[in-house]
């Protein structure tokens, strides 16, 4: 009789923890290591750096564990959606008797070969100039349109609409619709560029959007199209490219007269919000009086000095009065003195001298008789007697301008015959 399995025969009672080791070590043995491709789904990192998340497909789930060390190593942070392939090792987490791997590297699928084919494109573009910050241009201050191209259903859409319609509703926005994933969707954001830079030749938008939400490596791929790139560079106005999140980088992104880390960003960037303007043109006015203000206050100064100076017209025509009467005795006794001197000399120069004088007096005569004419034209009495009025403060400056007057005050007015108090009872005008 054989020694074959005896069904009626009991079977081997075994330690749980012992049967978990046991079955980790068949894992162990029969496939590790291992790489696995599929799905990120619930990934979270937890406080002390480890890592942990399921990988799934249409057909199964794992749960993964990726520790510190490791973790450590990666260019990007995985989010749910993402496909990756990882290589570790198989095993069982005793404590819940739970299948795990245990991740020890990480990267997006196919990341290898398209990130080599971004790399070339990179070099080869970067080598014709087309990155070159010297013919990055700057953004229009205020654009009369915006541009942008994105697919009509992204959430990136919506963001961008609602921040522009915050920022600066009175600037008018065009949408060139294209997809933005997917083998036609380089195609299409071509089209739609080429159809805004038609619109930016006649006037119509000054800058142009170029965004999408975040993804992967592969949902990114569009925006690594060398057509793509050469139209962005074409530009007639700048753009601004605000694809994916910060830590996305595209051929696009170089191309751009502007990245944006992302689609919100990039509509921030392309349109400073009414209220800064609104601040500015507040701060210009502000200045712009009190320079006028400056100007005025200095100009009503140089004003009262000059009036200090020339002083009341009365006491000009004295002075003058005064100066001419001085002149008057002067000549008189030059004459005198002449004539004087005239008696000791013969008849005919007496005769002579006597003439001489008489033209010399005659001719002084009629200079201070005209020198007294225009002395009594300068007589303000001569004014006042037709019809005008001498006004002056209550301190007795001469009022020459209605700006120095307030409702109120007390001036007095010179007439010919006389003076008159009066009160200023409204507000005076000024006529232009």
């Amino acid at each position: 009789m054989g020694h074959g399995w005896d069904p009626m025969a009991a079977p081997r009672i075994w330690e749980v923890g012992a049967l978990c080791r046991a079955v980790a070590d068949s894992l162990d043995a029969r496939f590790n290591p291992v790489a696995v491709r599929g799905e990120v789904s619930g990934f979270s990192r937890a406080s002390s750096g480890h890592c942990y998340f399921s990988l799934k497909d249409g057909a199964g789930q794992l749960r993964c564990a990726m520790f510190r060390r490791a973790a450590m190593l990666l260019d990007f942070v995985p989010r749910d959606g993402d496909v990756v392939e990882v290589q570790g090792r198989l095993g069982v987490y005793e404590a819940r008797g739970d299948l795990q791997l245990i991740v020890e590297a990480l990267t997006r699928a196919g990341q290898g070969a398209l990130f080599e084919q971004f790399l070339r494109l990179k070099a080869r573009l970067e080598a014709e100039g087309l990155f070159d910050a010297a013919r990055k241009r700057a953004l229009p201050a205020m654009p009369r349109g915006i541009g942008v191209v994105t697919s009509p259903g992204a959430a990136a859409l919506h963001d961008v609409v609602t921040c522009l319609a915050r920022r600066v509703p009175h600037i008018p926005v065009v949408l060139a619709p294209a997809s933005v994933q997917g083998s036609q969707a380089p195609r299409e954001l071509v089209a739609a560029l080429e159809s805004l830079h038609r619109m930016a030749a006649a006037g119509a938008i000054d800058v142009i959007l170029l965004v999408r939400g975040g993804g992967s490596l592969e949902d990114l791929w569009a925006f690594n199209d060398e057509t793509l790139a050469r139209t962005i560079a074409a530009s007639p106005v700048p753009v601004v490219s605000g694809v994916g999140h910060e830590t996305d980088f595209t051929i696009a992104d170089f191309c751009a007269d502007l990245r944006a880390p992302t689609p919100t960003a990039a509509a921030e960037l392309a349109a400073q919000s009414r209220e800064t303007w609104l601040g500015v043109l507040e701060a210009l006015r502000v200045r712009l009086r009190r320079g006028v203000t400056h100007r005025l206050d200095g100009a009503g100064q140089r004003l009262d000095q000059a009036a200090a100076r020339l002083g009341r017209p009365s006491t000009r025509t004295a002075e003058q009065q005064l100066r001419i009467a001085r002149a008057a005795h002067r000549l008189q006794a030059a004459v005198a003195s002449r004539l004087q001197s005239a008696r000791h000399t013969q008849d005919a120069g007496l005769v002579r001298f006597r003439n001489a004088s008489r033209l010399r007096v005659d001719a002084a005569r009629q200079s201070l008789d005209h020198m007294a004419l225009r002395l009594r034209l300068l007589d303000p009495k001569l004014v006042l007697e037709r019809g005008y009025a001498l006004l002056a403060d209550e301190s007795g400056r001469a009022i020459t301008s209605v700006g120095r007057l307030s409702e109120g005050d007390r001036v007095s007015a010179r007439l010919a015959d006389g003076e008159v108090d009066m009160r200023v009872s409204a507000r005076p005008r000024i006529h232009p």
